[in-house]
């Protein structure tokens, strides 16, 4: 099921945390993401900017991969978060993509940079 309670203020906290990692001088747009295995465990990560745009990394892709190399392909939640004061923050069409190979039924939690967020179910993103 979902988070709640202190593990969802975790989650939502870590995505922050991980923000304030990123690497982004270019687009000077930092995005932290955090990722609830199915065992309870957290992976963060932020994006990673690149010279070459290319060769860049979104913050979600970069959770996905630290857990991935660590052996968990079973996700709950992820939890996304920005900059951004007037809009939630939403994955890009390659996150989606990348996320949807783990499935659709997991929760989307996105946020805006005064830790409001909604709660989206990544099948409703695709």
């Amino acid at each position: 099921g979902r988070p709640q309670g202190e593990s969802l203020q975790l989650l939502l906290r870590r995505s922050q945390e991980a923000k304030n990692c990123a690497y982004c001088p270019y687009s000077r747009f930092p995005v932290g993401a955090a990722l609830l295995t199915a065992s309870g465990e957290i992976f963060s990560g932020c994006n990673v900017e690149n010279a070459c745009h290319s060769l860049g990394a979104c913050a979600e892709r970069t959770a996905i991969q630290k857990a991935i190399s660590e052996g968990h392909t079973s996700f709950r939640a992820m939890a996304i978060a920005s900059d951004m004061g007037d809009d939630f923050i939403v994955p890009c069409g390659a996150c989606r993509q990348v996320m949807r190979e783990f499935g659709t039924d997991w929760d989307i939690y996105l946020t805006k940079a005064d830790g409001t967020y909604i709660v989206k179910r990544l099948e409703e993103l695709l």
